[in-house]
């Protein structure tokens, strides 16, 4: 169980008292350790995860052998809350990105409370909209925009994640979860650098103007923050 107080998880902190009270009982606070995987697509779920702090990407394997992030979830997220409602199976990959901590709820647990409280289930529904909005805007950077701007629109959600301008991020995982070459993040990335929006060195990135790399993002960053006041902000 979490302590008292406000909990971390942005989900869980639009509960009222009362529905919250329903789910602090079930919560365990867990440690997320990079690259530990929390879903499996085809397999079925045990547990559903609200990270406090952190990143959990979530991502889907091509014929080739290849994966692509659709999305990376956070403290504003639930990780495995869609299937949980549906039929327990996860239909996409769930991996650490970013090492943090969550509050791990089993999923028999957080069925009883959704069939028990409707805002507690309302929620989860309009965050599961609210992540099908993420995944489709990404389907559509990733088949119009180029790669700096797409690179800089993943950087600026990583960064609103994870409240730091300090990254723990090699060039290959980047070329993996934008579904792209490694040559060619390295060569936006050195012309990131080149132009002081960004400090490269192995295993790290560095922010270090963030309005040039607000500029420098496409328009799916702020669509997609559009999505999210719409659909997760508490209603009035």
């Amino acid at each position: 169980m979490i302590a008292s107080g406000p909990p971390p998880n942005r989900l869980l902190r639009m509960l009222d008292a009362a529905d919250f009270d329903l789910v602090r009982p079930h919560l365990i606070t867990i440690e997320l350790v990079r690259e530990t995987v929390l879903g499996e697509a085809g397999a079925a779920l045990r547990h559903v995860y609200f990270p406090h702090a952190g990143t959990v990407s979530i991502t889907v394997g091509l014929s080739e052998g290849q994966t692509i992030e659709v999305a990376m979830l956070g403290r504003d997220s639930i990780v495995g809350g869609g299937a949980a409602l549906a039929d327990g199976i996860a239909a996409s990959d769930a991996v650490v990105l970013f090492p943090g901590t969550a509050s791990m709820l089993e999923i028999t647990a957080f069925r009883t409370i959704a069939a028990s409280s409707a805002p507690f289930r309302s929620l989860m529904i309009r965050h599961e909209q609210a992540l099908l909005a993420r995944a489709q805007q990404s389907l559509l950077c990733n088949t119009l925009h180029p790669v700096e701007a797409r690179l800089a629109r993943w950087l600026l959600r990583a960064r609103d994640l994870s409240d730091s301008e300090t990254l723990p991020l090699t060039q290959e995982t980047l070329a993996q979860m934008m579904g792209v070459r490694r040559n060619a993040i390295s060569l936006v990335a050195h012309a990131l650098q080149r132009a002081g929006i960004i400090r490269y060195t192995r295993g790290q990135i560095v922010i270090t103007d963030l309005r040039a790399l607000e500029a420098t993002a496409c328009d799916c960053y702020a669509a997609v923050k559009a999505h999210d006041a719409r659909l997760l902000e508490r209603p009035r």
